[in-house]
């Protein structure tokens, strides 16, 4: 890559919480930021950063083109992809009926793989290039406070796993974040009991690990679970 020429970032979920946060601080890193939210509120958050935006679900199939699709028209390349996203839905292990299961599978594992499939092509071309996927806590250390988070989240793994062996050779990378409990939501006071360093974790706190796992910085991590729970995880 040309000295002069900035790298170029997708980030999905884009208009609050952790997503915003991650775009801030690659904007702050002199990324050129391509963004994608449900919300119209990600053209505001675009229009902030002197970026770009597609108002879509990382669900859709046509809205995951749309957002390569304006990344290689306005910059011609793609650098690095932070895949985020939403919740999927919660309840009763057998009570989700199919439909939720679904939802989860698209929101969690299939949009991270129809994002690998669209962007690939273009990172070997650039000859290289690095993907974040933000992930939970919980992805290893499954919970019924969210069955079908933890199931696909834990195929998310695997995915990334299989993803950074077969691309490693082509000098890119995949890595998940696995977030505990962030102050981008309301957390009951009585969770920080568990919690060893006793605070929720910040936003900036995933921008920054984010950032880093893109960063040549991280030029030798790759198919990892990060996990930035301030300790809550038990497994060695």
């Amino acid at each position: 890559m040309n000295p002069q020429t900035k790298r170029v970032a997708i980030v999905t979920a884009a208009s609050r919480g952790m997503g915003k946060a991650i775009a801030t601080e690659l904007a702050r890193r002199d990324y050129q930021l391509v963004l994608m939210s449900p919300s119209e509120a990600v053209l505001e958050t675009a229009r902030q950063l002197d970026a770009c935006a597609v108002q879509g679900s990382v669900t859709s199939e046509a809205d995951i083109h749309a957002v390569v699709e304006l990344a290689i028209a306005r910059h011609g390349r793609i650098d690095a992809v932070v895949n985020h996203t939403g919740h999927p839905p919660k309840g009763d292990l057998l009570a989700l009926d199919d439909a939720a299961w679904q939802l989860g599978h698209d929101m969690v594992i299939g949009n991270v793989i129809k994002m690998a499939r669209a962007v690939t092509p273009w990172m070997q071309k650039n000859g290289g290039g690095a993907f974040v996927n933000i992930s939970t806590y919980a992805a290893l250390e499954p919970t019924a406070k969210f069955p079908v988070s933890c199931v696909y989240r834990a195929a998310l793994a695997a995915f990334a796993k299989l993803y950074a062996d077969q691309y490693g050779k082509e000098n890119i990378r995949m890595n998940n974040i696995l977030p505990g409990f962030i102050d981008s939501l309301n957390h009951a006071e009585s969770l920080l009991q568990d919690i060893p360093l006793q605070r929720f974790g910040s936003v900036q706190e995933i921008a920054s690990t984010a950032a880093f796992l893109l960063s040549a910085d991280a030029g030798y991590i790759t198919g990892q679970n990060i996990r930035v729970d301030g300790g809550i995880t038990r497994h060695v």
